[in-house]
């Protein structure tokens, strides 16, 4: 799992510092206020559990398991649910879109419990 986790933080890593600067430059005077702090709050939640996938990449090295691995795919779910959601509700304004933001939420909750969970099991 160490290079499919390295290759998602680098993916994600990437298209949010490129999602970042496009709303900073290209959508700012395109979406409103309420909007670009919408989008912000995506590209915020995507780079630090991007962050967080490079960490769960590095731990799964030396601490193999089902729990860090779960890790993992809820942290990369919970960036395309969470932060995929919030980019889509900006750019179409289809407000429904934000029924799906709280699972990934939620990924990103479960994905931060199997960390605590591995790291309890620790002796």
């Amino acid at each position: 799992m160490l290079r499919t986790f390295l290759m998602l933080a680098a993916f994600f890593g990437f298209t949010g510092v490129a999602l970042g600067a496009f709303a900073a430059h290209g959508l700012k005077g395109r979406l409103t206020e309420q909007y670009l702090a919408i989008f912000h709050t995506g590209v915020t939640y995507q780079l630090v559990h991007t962050l967080a996938l490079f960490g769960v990449a590095l731990l799964a090295t030396h601490l193999p398991g089902r729990l860090v691995t779960w890790a993992g795919l809820c942290f990369a779910l919970g960036i395309v649910l969470f932060s995929g959601s919030l980019y889509l509700l900006t750019m179409t304004g289809i407000s429904k879109l934000g029924i799906i933001t709280p699972f990934g939420g939620l990924a990103f909750l479960a994905g931060w419990l199997c960390l605590g969970l591995a790291a309890w099991r620790l002796s």
